[in-house]
C-alpha cells in the first residue's frame, strides 16, 4: 500500500539531480556453500516483468511434476501407450525453481552463441573446464572451471567434451607444460545449423527448448568412436544432456532422422517415435525439401 501511495504521491519518480537516484538491478555472487554460488541483488520491477514473461513462457509448455493417476496407471497396467509428451512430463522431478535455473543458463548460453556477442582474445566467451586425463580414463574424480573455486562433477565435464570438444596439454614432472595439441572442436557451426534445421530443439517430446538453447550430443559417445557427423548429433537441452545417461531415455539415429523411447515405467511397451522436427520439415510437401540459412544482421535463423 505504502509503494501506491508513494507512486501516486511521485508519478514522475527519482529525478536525475535528486540526492537519491532511481534503484537500478544489481547482481552478484555469495560464498560458495552447500555445493551453491548464492546469487545476491535485486532486479527492478521492469527486468522482473521481462524475466517473468520469459520464465512463464517456457514453464506453462511444461505439465506441472506429477504421479501417473489412476486412469494412467490402468492404462501402464494394460500395456497401453503413454504418449510421449505425456511421458516426458511425467519423468521431469525438476521444481519449479530449478526450471527456472535451466531457463537462465538457456538463456545465457544462446548470449555466447550469438553473432552480436563481443570476443575476448579474439574468441566467443569460452568456459575453460580443466580435467585430469587418468581420471577422465578412470571415469572418476572432478573438474574445474577457469575462476571458480569449487570443483564440477565428471558428469558434467564429460557433457562439456561431447558438446564443446577438448585440448589436450601433457606436463612433465615439475608441472612444465611439455606439449600442447590442437584444439578439437566437435560440430562446427555450419554442422550445428544442419542438425538445428533438423531438429528443430530438443529432441525429447514435450521439451520446448528451443535449438539456440540447445547442446549438440553425440548420439554414440565420442570416446567410443563416435563420429562428430551430422548423423550422430542431435540437439538436447542442457537438462536432459545432463540426464540422459542415467533417465531412461533412448535415442538412436534411422536414416538420418533421430528417434526417442521414453523409459519403461512411463511407457510399457517401448515404442520408438521421431524426436524432434521443425515445423516446415512436418509440412505435406516438405519432402525433398532444402535448408536455407537467413542472415539478418547479426542473427542467423534457419528455414526448410
Amino acid at each position: 500500500m505504502a509503494s501506491q501511495w508513494q507512486a501516486r504521491l511521485d508519478p514522475d519518480g527519482t529525478a536525475p539531480n535528486e540526492p537519491v537516484a532511481e534503484a537500478r538491478s544489481t547482481v552478484g555472487f555469495g560464498l560458495f556453500r552447500d555445493g551453491l554460488y548464492p546469487l545476491r541483488g535485486g532486479v527492478t520491477p521492469e527486468l522482473r516483468g521481462i524475466m517473468n514473461a520469459i520464465f512463464d513462457t517456457y514453464l506453462s509448455a511444461h505439465a506441472a511434476p506429477k504421479f501417473p493417476t489412476e486412469e494412467e496407471q490402468a492404462r501402464m497396467a494394460a500395456g497401453q501407450l503413454i504418449p510421449g509428451a505425456e511421458a516426458a512430463a511425467l519423468s521431469d522431478d525438476r521444481n519449479g525453481g530449478q526450471k527456472r535455473a535451466d531457463i537462465l543458463r538457456g538463456v545465457f548460453e544462446a548470449a555466447t552463441r550469438d553473432a552480436g556477442t563481443p570476443t575476448m582474445g579474439g574468441a566467443a566467451p569460452t568456459v575453460m573446464i580443466h580435467v585430469n586425463q587418468a581420471d577422465l580414463t578412470a571415469d572418476h574424480g572432478v573438474g574445474w572451471i577457469d575462476g571458480v573455486e569449487a570443483p564440477i562433477s565428471l558428469t558434467s565435464v564429460k557433457q562439456a567434451l561431447c558438446a564443446g570438444g577438448f585440448q589436450e596439454i601433457r606436463f612433465g614432472p615439475h608441472n612444465e607444460v611439455l606439449s600442447l595439441s590442437t584444439e578439437n572442436r566437435f560440430f562446427n557451426r555450419a554442422q550445428r545449423r544442419a542438425i538445428a534445421a533438423r531438429d528443430g530443439g530438443c529432441i525429447i517430446p514435450g521439451c520446448t527448448v528451443p535449438a539456440a538453447w540447445c547442446e549438440v550430443h553425440h548420439v554414440t559417445p565420442w570416446h567410443r568412436g563416435g563420429k562428430t557427423e551430422i548423423t550422430n548429433g542431435v540437439l538436447l537441452c542442457w537438462y536432459h544432456h545432463h540426464s540422459i545417461d542415467t533417465s531412461g531415455w533412448n535415442i538412436r539415429m534411422i536414416r538420418g532422422t533421430p528417434e526417442v523411447r521414453a523409459p519403461y515405467c512411463y511407457d510399457p511397451t517401448r515404442t520408438w517415435r521421431p524426436g524432434g522436427g521443425n515445423p516446415a520439415s512436418r509440412s505435406p510437401v516438405s519432402a525433398g525439401s532444402t535448408s536455407v540459412n537467413v542472415r539478418s544482421r547479426n542473427r542467423v535463423t534457419t528455414a526448410s
